[in-house]
């Protein structure tokens, strides 16, 4: 059949939950897209702008709110953050699925403007589990890891707000979890409907 016009999918969870690692595996796969998102934030070691962020100044991010350029955007420990609209709707209207990796107040936003987005929350085994990996990183102090773990509290509490959830304990078994999603959304009714008449109308 024809390419059908993409989905999006928000994948959101608490920092340190794994998101950017189940994202690039996904991504693997033919037909999705992934949206690089815009941030003033300082580079971590080996991000690379324009693939893991678009590192701007805090002007250029304020440029680009007043002209309407994003589909959502939110300040997050004293740093924006913000995905470029014009890109994610090219990418779906050329038929492929956009994969947004963001945090929890920026994918209900995603929500908002774009209802037919799935959301998709990652959860962390325990709050244990996620301290090792905080301090794992090595690019935080302690207190800014009890500062994340406060907040990941707080973000663990929107769940409810979310289409599905994942615990994120085995990568392979997370990856292949949301796959399956993917799977099902993609033959959803009544969404499906009119591309699936349409189509065999044209074999007439």
């Amino acid at each position: 059949m024809s390419r059908n016009k993409g989905k999006l999918y928000v994948i959101s969870g608490p920092s340190g939950t794994g998101k950017g690692t189940i994202c690039a595996e996904i991504l693997k796969e033919i037909g999705n897209e992934f949206s690089v998102s815009m941030t003033t934030r300082s580079p971590r070691p080996g991000e690379v702008h324009g693939k893991e962020y678009y590192f701007v100044t805090k002007e250029e991010f304020e440029a680009n709110i007043a002209a309407g350029g994003f589909l959502e955007y939110a300040t997050v420990f004293d740093n924006y953050y913000g995905t470029p609209k014009e890109m994610v709707i090219n990418r779906l209207e050329r038929g492929y699925n956009v994969i947004l990796d963001i945090d929890v107040q920026g994918g209900l936003n995603v929500k908002k403007a774009m209802p037919e987005a799935v959301l998709i929350f990652i959860l962390p085994p325990s709050l244990e589990v996620l301290r090792s990996r905080l301090e794992g990183r090595g690019t935080e102090s302690r207190e800014d890891v009890e500062k994340r773990l406060g907040q990941a509290v707080n973000e663990i509490k929107l769940i409810g707000e979310y289409d599905y959830y994942i615990v994120n304990d085995v990568l392979e078994e997370s990856v292949q979890t949301i796959k399956s999603i993917m799977l099902a959304e993609a033959s959803r009714v009544p969404e499906a409907v009119k591309p699936i008449i349409k189509e065999y109308e044209s074999q007439q």
